[in-house]
């Protein structure tokens, strides 16, 4: 059958003839079979990209260099532009001060933002916290940056009087903060305008920085994440394939265009060179926008509360069979102790340590979760289950960035 298809011989081009068809029958039979039992990783599943693959699938899409540029080969820069208009006015931002792009995703958005920001203060510190994506690690390594890891809470909002020791400690030197709103384990959301006073009290000035691969826009729908002129927020990544599902891996940068490095222009392709990349796939800008076309505003954000309902469902199941489990209160992610091999042999569950969670993203069923607590309350009988802990201190709700 074709599930059972060896891929060790396909990994090698050289070798003839190789059954493409098989080859690709059995990745997509794989990609089906694990799909009722993936709840770890938060990508939504609802949204129907199909109609922009069909039509669009079949060629090259080139965004490159700004997206403001024209010309050049075929690229779906209008539509990058609509869908960079549509999340900087959710965000509250300044008409006359936002720039930004469709990345490849959260990281490059991070590497956008903070190489931007690192080239106007060389000198600056990178606070981060520990409950922060890898990536701003890796960011602030390729940068040859000087990074200073501040401590997080135990439900992975940073520790705010730790951030204040470490900035006195530097206070000869800029500041650069990178906040996150929805950490990889919790979703916790850090508090900008408290980050941004702190950064005011001790003469930082600097640049804050938000890393919101997940949670940028169920927050910004919300009315609680603005990059207005108050927050005092200078850059922000958010993922579109997390939310907004894409079945290709992207993202969205916007920076303050106050603060942004100017591009070198380059003959060749009469563009001004502003991005990463360079070169930029048409076909996710083409994605994203279709996802906001068709569902809008308040599609989007029926889609957020339907998440957080089963996210609040799911913790009631898991507490009800003795398995101790809490959310954020705007979370779509569920923390658990991490279940036994056996539960996690079948389940795709995201694991650190003694930690684990399940995200209710879109598209994720009640069915899915009631199928997954069953498996979970069979395979541990009362004297197995974990003795519940104190809850983090995170049952209030997040803090508004200021408006």
């Amino acid at each position: 059958m074709t599930h059972t298809l060896n891929l060790t011989g396909a990994a090698d081009l050289s070798r003839t003839p190789i059954d493409i068809t098989a080859v690709l029958d059995h990745l997509v039979c794989e990609a089906d079979a694990a799909a009722a039992t993936s709840i770890g990783f938060p990508g939504a599943v609802d949204l129907d990209h199909s109609e922009v693959m069909t039509r669009l699938g079949r060629r090259l899409w080139n965004n490159i260099g700004d997206p403001a540029d024209e010309g050049g080969i075929a690229h779906t820069r209008a539509l990058e532009r609509a869908v960079i208009t549509w999340v900087a006015d959710l965000l509250a931002m300044p008409t006359d001060d936002r720039w930004g792009y469709v990345s490849t995703g959260g990281t490059e958005g991070n590497l956008s933002a903070l190489h931007a920001a690192h080239r106007r203060d060389p000198t600056a510190r990178i606070y981060y916290t520990a409950a922060a994506h890898y990536s701003v690690a890796k960011v602030v390594r390729l940068l040859g940056a000087h990074g200073v890891l501040v401590h997080a809470r135990l439900d992975g909002e940073m520790d705010y009087a730790h951030l204040a020791e470490q900035l006195h400690r530097r206070r000869r030197f800029p500041a650069i903060v990178v906040a996150t709103a929805g950490t990889t384990m919790t979703e916790a959301v850090d508090d900008t305008s408290r980050i941004r006073a702190l950064l005011d009290a001790h003469h930082a000035g600097g640049h804050l920085h938000v890393d919101a691969a997940l949670s940028g826009i169920p927050l910004a729908l919300d009315g609680r994440l603005r990059l207005d002129d108050a927050s005092g927020i200078g850059s922000i990544a958010i993922s579109g394939h997390k939310f907004f599902g894409t079945p290709t891996p992207c993202g969205i940068v916007l920076i303050r265009n106050h603060l942004r490095a100017t591009g070198t222009p380059i003959a060749y392709t009469a563009t001004a060179d502003t991005t990463i990349t360079g070169s930029r796939c048409g076909l996710s800008a083409a994605l994203l926008w279709h996802a906001i076309a068709v569902h809008g505003r308040e599609g989007h954000r029926w889609r957020v509360s339907e998440a957080r309902r089963l996210a609040a469902y799911t913790v009631e199941q898991l507490n009800a069979v003795g398995w101790p489990a809490w959310r954020h209160p705007h979370a779509f992610t569920v923390v658990l102790p991490t279940p036994p091999k056996p539960v996690r042999d079948k389940w795709v569950l995201a694991a650190d340590g003694d930690i684990s969670h399940l995200i209710c993203m879109p598209g994720i069923t009640s069915a899915q979760i009631d199928a997954f607590v069953a498996d979970l309350a069979a395979a541990t009988g009362p004297q197995a289950r974990p003795i519940p802990r104190p809850r983090p201190a995170q049952a209030t709700p997040i803090s508004a960035p200021a408006h």
